[in-house]
């Protein structure tokens, strides 16, 4: 990892942070790598129930670095960059625990596409919110035309990624692209306050509404469908005849 994502937990809560401030925090590809791997690890993580997003400096996240794949080729960019970054960003939407994003500065482009996973946005007072990408001669690419679509609403995309509309963070929170506004300096004090409200819920309950709801929202059915019912199989005592029946050697006695 290159350290430019940074993960500290403490009384169950997770702080993911983007620390590129030099760039705005913008990603470049072992960022989207990295962003990869702490999902694996928060995902298995048992002393972790929230996540709270969040970047360094000014900037939540200005999106994808141009410098990183302005020079790629087209197949390599069709091939890496989205494919990667897809990956990566369907990793964080789909993690057991809520992710709350906190935009404490400019969300655009990739960095709206990256605040589009979380559950939940709050932002700062001075936040801009946008998809550029368009002006540069390029899509959205990590599923703003698809996940953000499916959370914002086709008309709100379409005046930030086919008339370039820019929004504050007030106007965001009338169209439902963040879900608070805070003053400026107090976003992750109220990410904070949200998370405590998460843990006085039931986990397991938490989990699996998140799960229902991502489905129902065609955020992962397949999987969601298969993890229920494993789930159900895993905890039956057919699973336990059928394994007793495999360490001794002779049919399982599924009944009786």
């Amino acid at each position: 990892m290159n350290g430019a994502l940074s993960l500290s937990v403490a009384d169950r809560v997770g702080v993911l942070r983007l620390t590129r401030e030099a760039r705005r925090n913008a990603l470049d590809a072992a960022m989207v790598d990295e962003l990869a791997a702490l999902c694996r690890e928060i995902e298995r993580r048992d002393d972790l129930d929230v996540l709270l997003l969040t970047g360094s400096g000014r900037a939540f996240c200005a999106g994808g670095d141009i410098d990183a794949w302005s020079g790629e080729s087209a197949q390599d960019f069709g091939r890496h960059w989205i494919r990667d970054g897809h990956s990566a960003f369907d990793a964080l939407a789909r993690l057991r625990q809520p992710v709350i994003a906190v935009l404490n500065g400019p969300a655009l482009g990739g960095g709206l596409e990256l605040a589009a996973c979380a559950d939940y946005r709050i932002a700062e007072a001075h936040v801009k919110i946008g998809l550029p990408e368009t002006g540069l001669g390029i899509i959205p690419g990590w599923s703003g035309t698809q996940r953000c679509t499916r959370r914002f609403g086709a008309q709100t995309v379409r005046r930030m990624a086919l008339f370039g509309e820019v929004f504050t963070a007030e106007e965001a929170q009338a169209l439902g692209l963040v879900d608070a506004v805070t003053a400026t300096g107090g976003g992750l004090a109220a990410g904070q306050a949200l998370a405590a409200r998460v843990l006085a819920r039931g986990p397991l309950a938490t989990e699996l509404a998140k799960m229902l709801i991502n489905a129902a929202e065609g955020e992962e059915n397949a999987r969601v469908l298969e993890s229920l019912a494993g789930r159900i199989a895993a905890g039956s005592a057919e699973l336990q005849a059928g394994l007793a029946g495999f360490r001794g050697k002779h049919p399982p006695r599924f009944r009786g």
